[in-house]
């Protein structure tokens, strides 16, 4: 189910259960039927990739910065439906790059393949992002609580934001899914269990200057209580995730 952050008028009676998810758009279906994702059908079953960028409003031509895009599954699709009108900028912090490789290897050799040429990879300094164009979307999946650790350097998560606002277009959109801690914890797992506290996540990004504009629970998961490494295999894969979507002013 997608919540809007807006409060339903008034008097507006409506049936317990009787919210769902709005319908996936044509040009994501169309794209989720590629071919050329190949097992990426398989991965949205849990991952919801589909209603995710749904969610984060990704539509043709448009311009879409993915943050750390790890395997590639969202930048695949985030390929196909942005189209030959759009591009899709893949970029890793160089510390994160530095433990992750061969990722962004091998997401060269992915914009070398037919049909993905729109995608193009960058490798930037932790402390600074930036796009050659302004972009419609930034998109980041499970990294947004990387940035205080020590091997990125221990970056305020502020600096990030920034970075994002100043190069959206206004009214571009800023989309954040991570680990939840537990409430009140803040930062402090971060670098012990890979989770960050969701209300430090909206009050670093609205202090940027961006709008809240909703959040989606497609990968909330209630049985998990915030305790355990993402890694434990009693919960990987399977851990309480948030989406938030902030949005950029248009003045």
């Amino acid at each position: 189910m997608i919540r809007k952050s807006v409060v339903l008028a008034a008097g507006l009676a409506v049936a317990a259960g009787a919210f769902a998810a709005p319908p996936i758009p044509a040009y994501i279906q169309k794209a989720m039927a590629d071919p050329a994702l190949g097992a990426d059908a398989q991965v949205d079953a849990t991952r919801h990739i589909a209603e995710l960028v749904a969610f984060a409003q990704v539509k043709p031509g448009d311009k879409v910065l993915e943050l750390i895009p790890g395997a590639g599954h969202f930048t695949r699709v985030f390929s196909k439906v942005v189209g030959p009108s759009g591009h899709v900028y893949a970029v890793w912090p160089k510390p994160y790059d530095d433990e992750s490789h061969p990722d962004s290897d091998r997401m060269r050799q992915l914009t070398k393949q037919p049909g993905f040429g729109n995608i193009s990879v960058a490798i930037q300094p932790a402390t600074h992002l930036s796009a050659p164009e302004s972009l419609d979307v930034v998109f980041t999946s499970q990294n947004y609580h990387d940035y205080p650790d020590k091997f990125m350097g221990r970056v305020d998560p502020s600096v990030l934001d920034k970075d994002v606002y100043a190069a959206l277009k206004p009214g571009g959109l800023y989309v954040i899914i991570d680990h939840v801690a537990q409430a009140g914890s803040g930062m402090r797992d971060t670098d012990t269990l890979h989770r960050i506290d969701p209300a430090i996540v909206r009050k670093q990004v609205e202090a940027a200057g961006f709008v809240f504009d909703g959040e989606s629970d497609v990968l909330r998961n209630p049985a998990d209580k915030h305790v355990l490494t993402v890694f434990d295999k009693a919960i990987r894969g399977h851990t309480d995730q948030f989406a938030y979507r902030f949005r950029k002013p248009l003045h």
